[in-house]
């Protein structure tokens, strides 16, 4: 898609029963994140580098365990509010943004972020939505 054309944004939520504190350094160190992040279990994370900062980058490699198919998820955080917001632009130039709301018995952690134009919305919504869930219950059973 060219820089003018209007990405579909697509919203997905979970819950997590883990403190804002203890759900923003699972989602944040690259320790963890090799951990929690893929959409299922024929893939995986084989490493994660993440510079914390405005206008630095993060880049995650992740591969199907058979080792066909592979790619960096990789972009520039563009505003970090610690506990609460982080903001970024993907490679391709999509848009992302995270929020993490605090509740009495928990977090809610909101992700925002414009779809491709390669693989469908439901597929998309889907996908991270796996990865959602893979973050609840790695961060649930560690922290």
């Amino acid at each position: 898609m060219g820089q003018t054309e209007k990405h579909t944004r697509i919203t997905n939520k979970i819950k997590v029963d883990a403190s804002v504190e203890d759900v923003w350094e699972s989602w944040t160190r690259p320790e963890h994140i090799e951990r929690w992040n893929q959409a299922s279990d024929d893939w995986h994370t084989l490493y994660s580098l993440n510079d914390l900062a405005e206008g630095e980058r993060f880049l995650s490699r992740m591969e199907s365990k058979d080792g066909t198919l592979g790619f960096d998820f990789a972009g520039t955080y563009t505003l970090i509010r610690p506990y609460q917001l982080l903001a970024f632009t993907l490679d391709d130039g999509r848009k992302v943004e995270v929020q993490f709301n605090e509740l009495e018995d928990g977090t809610e952690i909101i992700e925002d972020f414009e779809a491709d134009d390669q693989y469908s919305i439901e597929e998309q919504k889907k996908g991270w939505q796996a990865i959602l869930e893979n973050f609840k219950r790695y961060t649930e059973t560690t922290f």
